[in-house]
């Protein structure tokens, strides 16, 4: 009796179906990356801590240390109190003659920032500090800084700057509003300039 031969098997479409499982992965995996602040901060001077360059009171300094315990100005303060304090200190205005401020809506203490433009926000903190409380931190003091442009903005223009931002970021480059939004939304940055100086780190 004779051997039947054993059938061969086409491996060739095998080939073509672990190809297109492979484009299938390719096509719906997602690849998580890191998340960052879309934010550049005003660059410290070489060899100079930016603080150095403004009176006292017209800082308002954050200390963050390993722990994410806050001292603000050389007092413990919550991370919820923050955004009011910031408030506070921003539009304070308490300049007088060339430094005062028409439009801050502050206490105007004598002894706090004199205007919007020569208030600086510093921050410092630990080598250790956990990311998380130090973008909370700066979340805290730009929610500040936002609700201050709006305010203003709506006074001057009846919109919200987040919302003339939107408008301006969305309009096409050779359309006329977008040279307005442009003027309008540089003379809010200008009222309420975004004053942050991040320190280096260190033990604290």
């Amino acid at each position: 009796m004779s051997k039947r031969s054993a059938p061969e098997v086409n491996a060739g479409s095998m080939a073509d179906i672990a190809f297109l499982l492979l484009i299938f992965f390719l096509v719906t995996t997602t690849i998580q990356s890191e998340k960052g602040m879309v934010r550049q901060l005003p660059p410290i001077p070489k060899n100079q801590d930016a603080s150095a360059m403004h009176k006292e009171k017209n800082v308002f300094l954050i200390i963050i240390n390993k722990r994410g315990d806050l001292l603000v100005d050389g007092e413990p303060m919550k991370l919820s109190n923050l955004k009011h304090a910031a408030l506070a200190f921003i539009d304070n205005g308490g300049g007088q003659g060339a430094d005062a401020c028409s439009y801050c809506q502050g206490k105007q203490n004598p002894a706090s920032s004199d205007n919007p433009s020569k208030a600086l926000v510093s921050i410092q903190y630990d080598r250790q500090t956990d990311y998380g409380d130090y973008i909370a931190v700066q979340n805290e003091i730009l929610a500040a800084y936002t609700q201050l442009r709006n305010r203003v903005s709506k006074a001057l223009y009846g919109e919200t700057y987040t919302d003339l931002y939107k408008a301006y970021k969305k309009a096409f480059d050779d359309d006329p509003k977008k040279k307005v939004l442009k003027k309008k939304v540089k003379r809010i940055r200008e009222l309420y300039p975004l004053n942050i100086s991040e320190a280096r780190p260190e033990q604290v």
